[in-house]
């Protein structure tokens, strides 16, 4: 058995203000073939998994695995350069019985609106009819008909935060094999609900969603449903909420059960729509929150997520908590320049310092103020979802009126709250704790929270889709409009043989 493995990944939002270059891969995580490291990365989970459940009659093939913080378009130059680089590495490996592959599935790059249903038709092409292709994939993903068409299994994270990459990527390693080994004939359907939404899985009806998924897997021929929540600010014909259900041809030879399964969960989902994702407040709505709550009071400032291809850097929430004396702590907060300064300036010093407001007109004013350099850790890492690292570089924690600041010199969202406690901040002891995230920060900071609010402040992964100009979107889509049809994209047999596709 011949395996090859390999990942190519980012997020994009297409109004983001930064084009996402050849350097942003390589400052998250860039690792030529056969150079993983001895620790899963973020999107290495289908490499991982065959590291971990390897067979002396395997061969692993370990090609290029490459991450970006999410960001705006790729450029075209760095999309075809990696692309082309992985799939070298395919080539010289040929001939392979299963390809495996780590993808987000909402990248956008300059000339293509689908670089995965791209990549995907390449290897395909490469590789012919009969080896097995699978991949895992972010539930924020632009799930295309080119994607499902060309690999035989597509499956998606069902937590956000995203805590089960390496789970999901057991099953995709555990159902390719059965493909290749066992038989094993997949059917899938694809379903559009007709809105985009954002589904938080920790709590709610998010939760009951993922629980009532999860238990449906195994039975009656259902062999994987994967809710794909889409990415809202990519602006591409195949953004959207959707449903993915792939079953076991023989026991489902019609696809009638995965079709009217996935019919009856996207219409669950348009009529839950509004529930999945908790009220955003405005800026003085949640300081008043806090101020009325014993602490610490978690904010998730979800509209300057580095996750959602925001610059990090804005300074709404900071120059509330200056002004209000707030006994807070603020990040991480993407400021190189003020990094470096605080590193020249050393610990204990005392500076006047600009802060933030530098990248795009919602990054909002810089912030002036005497800071004291509090703390300094060069090359920090953070913990990411599921345990792996996150880098965060060149890292000060400045204080200044009460409120401490984590600055960083590589762009992350916070995940954990060790990018706090490295530098001997203790968020458990602070009255508000803000967090440039939209949702990824939960399975950690609620560890510590008395409450957690989500904000609506303004940023470039606003809330507010309507105020965003979207062009390429097939409409109608709430919340943009009214919901459109829930409809079927694709119906396909074993092999691609395609069934009857239509609005419902």
């Amino acid at each position: 058995m011949r395996i090859f493995s390999g990942a190519l990944a980012t997020e994009t939002n297409t109004f983001g203000p930064m084009p996402t270059s050849v350097r942003s891969f390589h400052e998250r995580g860039y690792f030529r073939a056969g150079e993983h490291p001895n620790q899963m990365q973020m999107h290495s989970g289908p490499l991982w998994a065959a590291r971990l459940h390897r067979r002396p009659d395997w061969t692993l093939i370990e090609g290029m695995v490459a991450a970006a913080v999410p960001n705006g378009l790729v450029t075209r130059p760095a999309y075809e350069a990696l692309r082309d680089e992985l799939l070298r590495d395919l080539q010289q490996a040929l001939p392979v019985d299963l390809v495996l592959l780590g993808l987000h599935g909402a990248m956008a790059a300059e000339g293509y609106d689908d670089p995965e249903g791209d990549l995907l038709g390449r290897i395909r092409r490469m590789v012919g009819p009969a080896t097995i292709i699978g991949a895992t994939l972010d539930p924020h993903c632009h799930m295309s008909a080119a994607m499902c068409a060309n690999a035989d299994l597509l499956i998606c994270w069902k937590e956000y935060p995203h805590t089960d990459i390496l789970e999901r990527a057991e099953d995709l390693l555990r159902l390719c094999l059965a493909m290749r080994e066992g038989g094993l004939k997949l059917g899938l359907t694809l379903v559009d609900t007709g809105i985009v939404t954002k589904i938080h899985t920790s709590q709610g009806e998010g939760r009951k969603l993922v629980d009532r998924v999860s238990a449906l897997e195994g039975r009656d021929g259902i062999l994987s449903v994967s809710i794909v929540h889409g990415f809202s600010w990519g602006d591409v014909p195949d953004m959207g909420t959707k449903v993915l259900v792939y079953s076991d041809a023989a026991l489902d030879p019609d696809g009638a059960r995965r079709e009217v399964l996935a019919l009856a969960l996207a219409r669950e989902i348009v009529r839950l729509k509004e529930a999945f994702t908790p009220r955003g407040l405005g800026i003085a709505q949640a300081l008043d929150e806090a101020a009325a709550t014993a602490g610490p009071v978690v904010i998730a400032d979800g509209a300057d997520n580095a996750g959602g291809g925001a610059p990090s850097d804005s300074t709404y929430f900071l120059r509330a908590l200056l002004e209000r004396k707030m006994d807070a702590c603020l990040g991480p907060l993407w400021d190189p320049a003020a990094a470096a300064l605080a590193f020249d300036a050393g610990t204990g010093a005392r500076l006047d310092l600009r802060v933030g407001g530098k990248v795009c007109p919602l990054s909002g004013d810089p912030v002036d103020a005497r800071w004291t350099v509090a703390a300094l850790k060069r090359d920090m890492v953070m913990t990411g979802l599921a345990g792996v690292p996150a880098k965060l570089g060149d890292c000060a924690l400045i204080t200044s009126g009460g409120v401490d600041v984590v600055l960083t010199s590589i762009r992350c969202q916070g995940f954990n709250i060790d990018f706090f406690t490295q530098l001997g901040c203790n968020p458990a002891t602070k009255k508000v704790v803000v967090v440039k995230s939209s949702q990824h920060f939960q399975a950690s900071f609620s560890k510590i929270a008395a409450r957690i609010l989500y904000s609506d402040a303004p940023g470039v992964v606003t809330g507010n889709l309507k105020t965003l100009p979207f062009r390429n979107v097939r409409l109608p889509r709430w919340p943009l409009t009214e919901p459109g049809p829930v409809e079927v994209l694709a119906n396909l047999g074993p092999r691609g043989e395609r069934a009857a596709a239509g609005r419902y």
